[in-house]
């Protein structure tokens, strides 16, 4: 073909009914809506998106314009960059200064820190130097916010303070952190701090709608939206009730979100989230500009693991990704060690450059708004929204986001989400790589303390903070004592014939029985009873698994486990597989222990098998 042919050459048009009898071929009898799945928003998800799922005419056309999910600011953020708010951790001011005098020579643009790690807040000034001159403060202060507030006010030109020194009664009394107080006095002393901030500070944020709460509770992105709004309007009340005017409450208000793993759901929860915020600030009679959500991000604590832990810097790179584009102001990305509590020099550095390789590398300085316009980004945005609102209106009727928290009304939301997430995971459906997928038994943990939680006398139920991983570490800490007590952790996997007929199937056992730190020791090829018998004695193992091909288990199955069972009464025997149900009833009568197939519960399972092995120890 010629050039100037190739030149003119066009490709036909495509309708969604093409690529409909194409998805059909090739899935080869399947229906087209087994591609389509259910989030835990309840929110369907295509296959397939495209401009008849979106009305275009109700869209901002333009970053800076309402609604806002465009972002705040027409030129994105090449007129206004987010800031890099790395966390510094320091248990002393001293410590403090020089780790932020570090830490903006080494690319952060913010003052971020946690002062209830601190325990010399007196001498806070000492840690800012010069510092909040020049770099914007990005502080949740949680109960330490009065006296951060009256430290900071003895600086020099304390007026030049900006950015948040912010906190959240909601989310201290979600967190159970009231120290007996009720949330009444605790928004009686933000406001009595906002007052002092205001007159010394004039530019510093200081109300705050902290959502991370609810997100490390387990709940989804529709709930973080609802309570977020909910939060707002509760804040919104108590101080317009103080009579404060609405513009003025509105320009010392920020809210936070933990952004999670999934990432088209995350970029759209904090579209939405400037959409519906934008609608209620409209209903009271807010300016144009008093309408715009100003949003601190952190990566999830939710999400990161102990086990496999430098994967935590690709989760953490996703999830920063994910901020970005949905349009923050401030940035927070969690080392890799998170779950230890204490940071390294390497992992806050990693964690520092994830954002730079982001502004600098991947350029997202010079976009405004890159998902913009995606029909699948925006329809789940729409999807968000009108989820978010109908739950707001529900906590409304309940009596807010305060009320719905004392009755214990939101906590039981959260917990149907969080149970069916574990459920999940559990099961394997979603996976946490190298903890309950790709794990290495022999890998070393971070090293995480385990914390005491008391029963909480407080009026409101607390929401834990927790991680998805934190059950299947349950079960790698119950191994390792289990070799603490010279009990080694093994199953045997019994392989029929050849290794073409079995290897499939055992390979499936040894990657399910390593998130337990269970080894799998592997025949030869088992071809009777006798090789079978050999192999037990041998290894001297408490649970077995069968694996072979279809035609095995129809030739062989039931009469060996039943010979199986006769030699070794005590010995777990399991089938790799789910048989049809034939089968399943003669197996059964054959005293078969049970199947291992892409749908068992992991995590029960191997949980009754460690626990069989100490027992079964224990009486030797």
């Amino acid at each position: 073909m010629s050039l100037k042919k190739m030149i003119k050459e066009k490709f036909p048009q495509q309708t969604n009914e093409d690529w409909e009898q194409s998805a059909v071929k090739a899935l080869k009898g399947k229906s087209l809506e087994t591609l389509s799945r259910n989030t835990y928003e309840n929110i369907k998800l295509k296959p397939l998106y495209s401009k008849e799922d979106l009305n275009e005419s109700s869209l901002s056309q333009y970053p800076g314009a309402e609604d806002f999910r465009r972002g705040s600011y027409a030129s994105g953020y090449l007129g206004e960059e987010w800031k890099v708010a790395q966390k510094v951790s320091a248990s002393a001011s001293e410590e403090l200064a020089e780790k932020l005098l570090a830490a903006v020579g080494k690319g952060q643009t913010a003052l971020a820190f946690q002062p209830e790690q601190l325990t010399n807040l007196e001498k806070i000034s000492i840690a800012t130097g010069e510092l909040y001159k020049k770099y914007p403060f990005s502080v949740d202060a949680g109960q330490s916010h009065r006296q951060l507030i009256e430290e900071l006010a003895r600086l020099n030109e304390s007026e030049k303070i900006t950015g948040y020194i912010a906190s959240d009664p909601l989310a201290i009394a979600a967190s159970d952190k009231m120290n007996d107080r009720s949330i009444e006095e605790i928004y009686g002393e933000l406001n009595e701090t906002a007052n002092a901030a205001a007159e010394h500070m004039p530019s510093l944020k200081t109300i705050m709608v902290n959502t991370a709460v609810y997100h490390n509770g387990g709940a989804n992105a529709v709930q973080e939206l609802a309570f977020a709004l909910a939060a707002g309007v509760n804040h919104l009340q108590y101080f317009l009730g103080k009579c404060k005017k609405l513009e003025e409450i509105l320009s010392k208000m920020l809210f936070k979100f933990s952004v999670g793993s999934n990432f088209f759901m995350e970029i759209a929860k904090l579209r939405a989230a400037k959409v519906l915020w934008g609608k209620v600030a409209e209903a009271y009679g807010a300016e144009s500009d008093s309408k715009k959500m100003v949003i601190s991000a952190e990566t999830s604590s939710f999400t990161k693991s102990a086990y496999d832990s430098y994967v935590n810097v690709l989760r953490s790179g996703n999830e920063a990704f994910a901020a970005v584009l949905g349009g923050v102001q401030y940035l927070h990305v969690s080392p890799y060690n998170e779950p230890e509590g204490a940071p390294s020099p390497l992992s806050d550095r990693i964690a520092r450059n994830t954002q730079l390789v982001l502004m600098e590398e991947a350029h997202l300085l010079k976009v405004s708004d890159p998902a913009g316009g995606s029909w699948y980004v925006e329809h789940l945005t729409n999807e968000l929204i009108d989820k978010a609102w109908e739950l707001f209106l529900e906590i409304e009727e309940l009596g807010g986001m305060a009320e719905a928290l004392q009755t214990g009304w939101v906590q039981d939301q959260i917990t149907q989400v969080h149970d069916k997430r574990q459920k999940d995971v559990h099961t394997r459906k979603q996976s946490i790589i190298g903890t309950n997928i790709y794990a290495n038994p022999d890998e070393k943990p971070l090293q995480i303390g385990v914390e005491t939680i008391e029963n909480s006398k407080g009026v409101i139920k607390p929401i834990p903070q927790v991680r998805l991983s934190e059950s299947f570490e349950g079960l790698r800490s119950l191994s390792e004592r289990l070799k603490e007590k010279k009990i080694h952790p093994q199953a045997g996997l019994i392989c029929l014939g050849e290794l073409k007929n079995h290897k499939a199937r055992a390979d499936f056992i040894a990657g399910f029985l390593a998130p337990g730190g269970v080894e799998a020791v592997r025949s030869g090829s088992v071809e009777n009873f006798e090789d079978a018998k050999a192999f037990i004695l041998e290894t001297n193992c408490r649970h077995y698994f069968i694996c072979g091909s279809n035609d095995q288990y129809d030739s062989m199955a039931v009469p060996l486990v039943k010979q199986l069972k006769e030699a070794f009464a005590s010995t777990a025997i399991y089938i790799a597989g789910f048989p049809e149900e034939r089968k399943r009833d003669e197996l059964k009568g054959a005293e078969i222990s049970g199947y291992i197939h892409v749908k068992s519960d992991c995590y029960e399972t191997l949980l009754t098998m460690l626990n069989e092995m100490e027992v079964a120890n224990s009486g030797q």
